[in-house]
Parts: C-alpha cells; structure tokens; sequence
C-alpha cells in the first residue's frame, strides 16, 4: 500500500499513515460521528487499503440515535447533554463496541454559526477508545461549519494515530 491520497478528505491528513498503522498493528477502527455527519470514515476509507481497516460507522446527528444506535446512556445525554465528554466517550465506546473494532472515534460538538444549549459554536469533544485506553479531549475550534467539521475530522485522524503508535497525549 502506498501513501498517495486519492480525494480532497485524504490530502494533507495523516489518513494514509493511520492506514498504515492500523494495517501494520492488525487492527481496526469504527466511528460514531454527530458533527462530522461521516466525514471521518469517508477520510480514512478515501485511502487505499482502507477496507482492511475501516469496519464501519454510525451517523448519529440527531441526539436519540446516539443512545438507540451508539449506546449513550440516556442520563449523560439528559443531563450532561449531547455535546458533553461523557457523550463523547461513550460515542466512541458504542462505535468500538457495535462494530466490533479495536478503536472507535467519537465526534460530538456545535460547528454553528449558532450556540446549541449554550455551548458555542467550535466547541468539540473528540471520544477514543481502543484496547485499554480510553480518552477525551476538548476542542475549541474557530471559522465557519465546513471548517469546523473539517478541523475535527483532522484532529480525529491525528489524535488515533498517536494511540495506535502508543504515543503519550502532549497537548
């Protein structure tokens, strides 16, 4: 498999590396995305060789779907919401889970122009889990909807790459 990148999602991420790593660790990765609406799995499956990797995805926009499809309990997203870190913890849990992967991504947040329940737009919670490891991080991102999806899908790609390789979180 080569790194070439073959569509606009796949340039200048760290798709094709994360391909690789997965590839090379015999490992597989699964989504559950809100505010990227799929754009992580259509990054990594925009790589080569990525159906070696990719075992699926969940879309789940609408708040109820987080809970029937990923598995969110309905007390986190009733009380801490749906754009929380324990949403997006158990988002990525629930894609790990439901698609039997070794990693799921989870992305929840507002990519505006307006604030959601008081939380304004940029804000994103990122959800990894994978095998003995499980993490959240919050991100504050700026410009309009597509660049705010589009910056979340990359830090999504980067931050597994860095778990897959076993590297320690440095932010």
């Amino acid at each position: 498999m080569t790194a070439e990148h073959t569509g606009p999602l796949t340039a200048g991420s760290a798709a094709a590396e994360l391909v690789v790593a997965l590839r090379d660790s015999g490992q597989t990765v699964a989504t559950a995305e809100s505010l990227t609406a799929g754009l992580v799995s259509a990054t990594i499956a925009g790589v080569p060789g990525a159906s070696a990797v990719l075992r699926g995805g969940l879309v789940v926009y609408a708040t109820d779907l987080k809970h029937s499809l990923a598995g969110v309990d309905e007390q986190v997203l009733a009380g801490e919401g749906p754009v929380s870190a324990s949403t997006a913890e158990q988002l990525a849990v629930g894609a790990r889970i439901r698609c039997g992967a070794d990693w799921g991504i989870a992305l929840t947040g507002v990519a505006g122009p307006d604030p959601q329940d008081g939380i304004g737009a940029g804000t994103v919670f990122l959800g990894l889990a994978g095998p003995g490891h499980t993490e959240v991080m919050r991100l504050k991102l700026s410009g309009d909807r597509w660049n705010i999806r589009f910056t979340a899908t990359q830090a999504a790609v980067q931050e597994l790459l860095r778990c897959v390789r076993g590297e320690s979180l440095t932010r």
